[in-house]
């Protein structure tokens, strides 16, 4: 049966390496799947992930980059995930809807209201199955992110916008528990990986 499982967390928190563990242990099992991302996943939605995350000389307002969230996500949505939804195969999303209600909702000081309004005209009842939610404190993150490399626009935020991201996530964790899981990225890689593994064996 499909699966819907999207993949959320602040910036540095190991959504690259726990998607790897994710689809090592599916194609293991022989379990069809796609792994995708936001922004992105389609060739439109990448343009726009350009946009979103290339430092310009224009600023961006955080209206402007709700909507082009949003713009990208419908794409998003009726081009990969309702189609491989119904092919019958699991998607595995790098972040959905719930990363702008975080980052433009908690972050950028955008009424709740307004990011409901357009998450019901565009995605309607679509929702994930499950969500994890890795979760570790964003001088962390923000130490590992940096050790890469250039940052993108996002990632050159104050450490107290990140706070309040993860304090939203861990929120909304909280009033969801029933499709939400906690993973620890503070932990070692192996312990990481053991833990998602031991999760993903409870979703079979």
């Amino acid at each position: 049966m499909a699966k819907f499982i999207t993949i959320e967390g602040g910036e540095g928190a190991g959504k690259s390496t726990v998607i790897k563990t994710i689809q090592a242990h599916l194609q293991k099992k022989g379990i069809a799947h796609i792994i995708t991302r936001e922004p992105g996943g389609t060739v439109l939605a990448e343009k726009i992930r350009s946009l979103l995350l290339d430092q310009g000389d224009e600023i961006l307002l955080p209206e402007s980059e709700l909507l082009l969230f949003f713009a990208g996500r419908y794409q998003h949505i009726q081009h990969v995930i309702k189609p491989a939804l119904k092919e019958g195969l699991w998607v595995i999303s790098d972040r959905f809807v719930d990363a702008s209600f975080a980052y433009q909702g908690a972050g950028r000081g955008i009424e709740e209201a307004r990011i409901e309004y357009l998450k019901e005209w565009l995605i309607g009842d679509l929702c994930p199955d499950h969500t994890l939610l890795l979760d570790a404190p964003p001088y962390i993150g923000l130490d590992r992110i940096k050790a890469r490399g250039a940052l993108d626009r996002i990632e050159m935020e104050k450490i107290d916008f990140f706070n309040r991201v993860r304090e939203y996530y861990l929120q909304l964790a909280d009033k969801e528990p029933a499709r939400f899981h906690i993973i620890d990225t503070r932990l070692c890689l192996e312990d990481v990986e053991e833990n998602v593994q031991l999760w993903l064996r409870h979703l079979e």
